[in-house]
């Protein structure tokens, strides 16, 4: 069986009105250097089975084209301040790669159909400190469609994930992740309403 990638993302979610302008980072401890943005066009489908398995589980499945991890990803149910991402290669066409359904298993073998489709202009922006990239924020303009009930949304979000440099300690991160708050709410955004793109997707 194919390995997957493993990532845990550890990250927060910010709504933002279109017009709004990007946060200046000169106070976040441990950042030094942010890098100019990188475009990225992405486009996702996601798939559950008739009856929500994956939902109701806390798990997403998705298969995604674009930017420098395109391919079937998996996340698993939110633990802690985290969530585990499994991801594996596209593969040749759009079929369930069997090493992805023997993951799934662990909580359904039913059948997937397509639940969303989520399309993403998104600006990426690594900042960094002495050791490395401490975060990834990206600047996402969405276009959203639920696809078992014809409705299309589209909205901007920012997203702030920790990246190998970041603080391990919750103290650590819980400072960072202030500095980003204040940061954010500085320049006219506010914490997300919807816990993800695909809740949001799906009118929740």
């Amino acid at each position: 069986m194919t390995e997957p990638s493993r990532t845990v993302e550890v990250e927060r979610k910010y709504d933002v009105d279109v017009e709004t302008p990007l946060p200046t980072w000169g106070d976040i401890p441990g950042v030094d250097t942010v890098s100019s943005g990188e475009a990225r066009a992405l486009d996702a489908q996601y798939f559950d089975t008739a009856d929500g398995a994956l939902a109701r589980a806390g798990v997403a499945l998705r298969r995604r084209t674009g930017g420098p991890d395109a391919g079937w990803h998996v996340k698993g149910p939110r633990q802690g301040d985290g969530r585990l991402e499994l991801g594996w290669p596209l593969g040749d066409g759009n079929d369930l790669p069997a090493a992805v359904a023997a993951t799934l298993a662990e909580w359904t073998t039913a059948p997937l159909t397509p639940l969303a489709r989520i399309e993403n202009d998104r600006t990426a922006y690594l900042l960094t400190g002495p050791d490395g990239v401490v975060a990834e924020f990206v600047d996402d303009r969405v276009r959203a469609t639920d696809l078992r009930q014809g409705v299309q949304r589209e909205w901007r979000e920012w997203e702030m994930e920790l990246g190998p440099a970041a603080p391990t300690d919750d103290t650590g991160r819980s400072a960072f992740f202030a500095a980003v708050d204040r940061a954010v709410e500085a320049a006219g955004g506010r914490e997300s309403a919807s816990g993800s793109k695909l809740a949001r997707a799906l009118g929740f």
